[in-house]
């Protein structure tokens, strides 16, 4: 069984959110970690956990970073983790798709992503590293992250769907 570790240095954790539904600010964990183990060349019984640390949040306004560790949001106080274990990653005629439980406050939910893998190379330094790029959407109000409010004209502040958007490097063990 081969294990790879998450290589933080390069890799991304980000998310997009519509804000007043005219443009998209993007966030992401700056503090996170992610393991999988697999036997198969083609990572199709991949095992994957992943963890990021609410309290590393950075969407380039402190305001706002500060609001979404609040209780309106993550309750970064309370839930200092957020979490993911796969159920499955299959491969398919687009890439793959990894299933798996994702946990944010005490709420633990189905998603799904889709990942295209990215290859794997051995660097100057003979360690092989792995990479690849994953996309899903999820509803923030089925985790928790209800804050809600509403224009002057009746228009939302900030949209239910989230991007996720994760771009990855794994070092073998």
């Amino acid at each position: 069984m081969a294990t790879y570790k998450l290589d933080t240095a390069h890799s991304d954790i980000l998310f997009k959110v519509k804000h007043l539904m005219i443009t998209t600010v993007t966030g992401q964990f700056k503090t996170f970690d992610a393991t999988f183990t697999s036997d198969a060349e083609d990572f199709s019984d991949a095992r994957i956990q992943f963890t990021a640390a609410v309290d590393s949040i950075e969407t380039r306004n402190e305001q706002r970073d500060a609001h979404l560790k609040s209780d309106d949001f993550f309750n970064a106080e309370k839930f200092p983790e957020l979490t993911f274990v796969s159920t499955s990653f299959e491969k398919n005629e687009e890439g793959y798709q990894l299933k798996g439980h994702l946990t944010i406050r005490d709420i633990t939910k189905p998603i799904t992503l889709n990942v295209d893998y990215m290859g794997t190379v051995v660097d100057p330094w003979g360690q092989t590293k792995t990479g690849f790029e994953a996309e899903g959407k999820i509803k923030r109000k089925e985790f928790g992250l209800k804050w809600d409010a509403v224009t002057e004209a009746g228009g939302i502040v900030v949209s239910d769907e989230i991007k996720l958007q994760l771009n990855v490097q794994f070092i073998k063990q």
